[in-house]
């Protein structure tokens, strides 16, 4: 089971995210504004991030940077601003999924974004480093 912050601005969204991806197995803790998911990235580790590219008038760019850059947790933009979110002075999400999202293509990528953070963790197994 892997913790995974979910974060939107509208609220349904967020817990609609988190519902999914609990019935998967996961751990999914939701979050409705950009404070609100600093705070929770500061206390927390996690696993996984899936998030909006706007939450009101700001960009989630430097969240996703801080994930990326902390411990190289993998990131999924879910946005009606995908273009933007992709055009960014460096895009660094894993990948971008258009609004609204398909649960189970939500599901399957968090999975194999999940399963390829693991294995960069694990050198020695499924075949990649030394042991």
């Amino acid at each position: 089971m892997a913790r995974i912050l979910c974060i939107d601005d509208e609220p349904t969204v967020a817990v609609s995210n988190c519902e999914i991806l609990q019935q998967a197995g996961h751990d999914a803790i939701p979050a409705t504004s950009f404070e609100q998911a600093v705070a929770l990235m500061a206390r927390h580790v996690f696993d996984a991030v899936v998030t909006d590219w706007r939450l009101g008038d700001t960009t989630c760019h430097s969240l996703v940077r801080a994930a990326k850059l902390s411990a190289g947790t993998p990131v999924v933009v879910v946005s009606g601003y995908v273009d933007e979110a992709y055009q960014a002075a460096e895009p660094l999400a894993d990948l971008y999924l258009e609004k609204p999202v398909n649960p189970q293509e939500l599901v399957l990528i968090v999975n194999e974004l999940l399963k390829a953070a693991m294995r960069s963790y694990l050198p020695g197994q499924y075949g990649g480093g030394v042991a």
